[in-house]
Protein backbone atom coordinates (compact mmCIF):
# COMPACT_ATOMS: atom_id res chain seq x y z
CA UNK A 1 0.00 0.00 0.00
CA UNK A 2 2.96 2.58 0.30
CA UNK A 3 3.71 4.49 -2.53
CA UNK A 4 6.16 6.73 -1.57
CA UNK A 5 9.84 6.94 -1.09
CA UNK A 6 9.79 9.56 1.70
CA UNK A 7 6.84 9.86 3.78
CA UNK A 8 4.49 13.33 3.02
CA UNK A 9 4.24 15.28 6.48
CA UNK A 10 0.45 16.13 6.26
CA UNK A 11 -1.90 16.58 8.91
CA UNK A 12 -5.72 15.74 7.69
CA UNK A 13 -7.11 16.02 10.66
CA UNK A 14 -9.52 18.58 10.61
CA UNK A 15 -9.63 19.19 6.83
CA UNK A 16 -13.05 18.46 5.59
CA UNK A 17 -13.69 14.86 5.27
CA UNK A 18 -14.78 15.09 1.31
CA UNK A 19 -12.41 12.27 -0.59
CA UNK A 20 -11.19 14.76 -2.81
CA UNK A 21 -9.98 17.36 -0.36
CA UNK A 22 -8.24 14.82 1.26
CA UNK A 23 -6.39 13.35 -1.80
CA UNK A 24 -5.84 16.95 -2.85
CA UNK A 25 -4.45 18.05 0.86
CA UNK A 26 -2.27 15.01 0.35
CA UNK A 27 -1.69 15.81 -3.16
CA UNK A 28 -0.21 19.30 -2.71
CA UNK A 29 1.69 18.94 0.40
CA UNK A 30 3.23 16.22 -1.47
CA UNK A 31 4.33 18.39 -4.49
CA UNK A 32 5.49 21.42 -2.52
CA UNK A 33 8.39 18.56 -0.48
CA UNK A 34 9.04 17.50 -3.52
CA UNK A 35 7.98 13.78 -4.21
CA UNK A 36 8.23 12.64 -7.55
CA UNK A 37 5.51 13.06 -10.12
CA UNK A 38 5.17 9.17 -10.46
CA UNK A 39 5.05 8.40 -6.81
CA UNK A 40 2.09 11.08 -5.87
CA UNK A 41 0.24 9.17 -9.43
CA UNK A 42 0.41 6.02 -7.88
CA UNK A 43 -0.78 6.86 -4.30
CA UNK A 44 -3.98 8.61 -5.94
CA UNK A 45 -4.27 5.36 -8.24
CA UNK A 46 -4.28 3.42 -5.45
CA UNK A 47 -6.87 6.14 -3.29
CA UNK A 48 -9.27 5.94 -6.17
CA UNK A 49 -9.35 1.80 -6.63
CA UNK A 50 -11.15 0.87 -3.76
CA UNK A 51 -13.99 2.44 -1.28
CA UNK A 52 -13.24 5.85 1.01
CA UNK A 53 -12.40 3.38 4.38
CA UNK A 54 -8.99 2.26 1.68
CA UNK A 55 -8.74 5.84 0.48
CA UNK A 56 -8.21 6.73 4.07
CA UNK A 57 -5.56 3.96 4.88
CA UNK A 58 -3.63 5.19 1.57
CA UNK A 59 -3.21 8.20 2.20
CA UNK A 60 -2.20 7.54 6.08
CA UNK A 61 -0.18 4.72 5.33
CA UNK A 62 1.71 7.27 2.90
CA UNK A 63 1.96 10.12 5.52
CA UNK A 64 3.79 11.22 9.13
Amino acid sequence: MKHVTDLVKCNLVGVDGNAWVLMGTWQNAARKQGTPKSEIDAVMKDCMSGDYDHLLQVLIANSK
